[in-house]
């Protein structure tokens, strides 16, 4: 097959709204120490969310309305059990992507933003809880889509949450030091490693706090609501 027939500008297109948004996010975490010095913390994290979050929702859109462009590598839609395959393994991606932030009131700068070293609840399981989460959510909607610009989206994706893997925790020694390097010790990047290795365990009554039952109500939201998501984002010409 000629590689230009399915390769369409669209799959361009997002590679650089992944290269864009991985450079700002990336970017503004780097100079977080600098920022917060200059302005204040909870002004750089206004900034960083005005940055950040129209960035994603482009993302999020453009990917909706092209994520059958391209070449169609394989269709599972009509087997049997792929669809609840699909939306377990979503689901589970969703408990790792947003519970890796506690406080609330800091994400929306309410209260004043820190750097914490967490070492309880998913944080035992891994270290990076958006990596995993990303990563799980990458393999079910490709494996559902099927088709070169979704593949390439999760790529993009997961190379950008491996990235951060590295930056995260070279930015986490750069402020915490031996107390980082100690919690290291404690937890693993690969989920269950550090509790597999005996150097971690689970405490299962750590989930039972809001932020967990808040995201089981928002799988839930989602689940609802995602038929009218994707009718709200076909009608943005993108």
């Amino acid at each position: 097959m000629n590689f230009s027939s399915w390769l369409s500008s669209s799959h361009l297109v997002m590679l650089g709204l992944l290269l864009g948004f991985a450079s700002a996010h990336s970017g503004l975490a780097a100079l977080r120490p600098w920022g917060e010095k200059l302005i204040g913390s909870r002004l750089y994290r206004v900034l960083f969310a005005l940055v950040s979050l129209p960035l994603a929702v482009v993302l999020i859109i453009y990917f909706f309305n092209h994520r059958y462009d391209g070449l169609q590598l394989w269709q599972v839609q009509g087997i049997p059990g792929i669809p609840s395959l699909v939306w377990g393994v979503s689901a589970i991606s969703f408990l790792f992507l947003y519970p890796a932030t506690f406080n609330l009131l800091e994400v929306a700068a309410i209260a004043k933003p820190e750097v914490h070293l967490f070492e309880t609840g998913v944080m035992r399981i891994t270290r990076h809880p958006q990596m995993v989460g990303q990563f799980l959510w990458c393999i079910a909607h490709t494996l559902w889509i099927g088709t070169t610009f979704t593949l390439l989206t999760s790529v993009g994706l997961v190379l950008h949450h491996l990235f951060a893997v590295w930056h995260g925790d070279r930015r986490l020694l750069a402020r915490h030091g031996e107390a980082f390097e100690t919690l290291k010790s404690r937890t693993s990047v690969i989920p269950f490693l550090a509790i597999l290795q005996g150097r971690q365990s689970l405490k299962w009554e750590e989930f039972v706090c809001p932020a967990y039952l808040g995201v089981i109500g928002f799988i839930l939201l989602l689940w609802w609501a995602h038929p009218l998501l994707m009718q709200a984002t076909a009608n943005v010409n993108w």
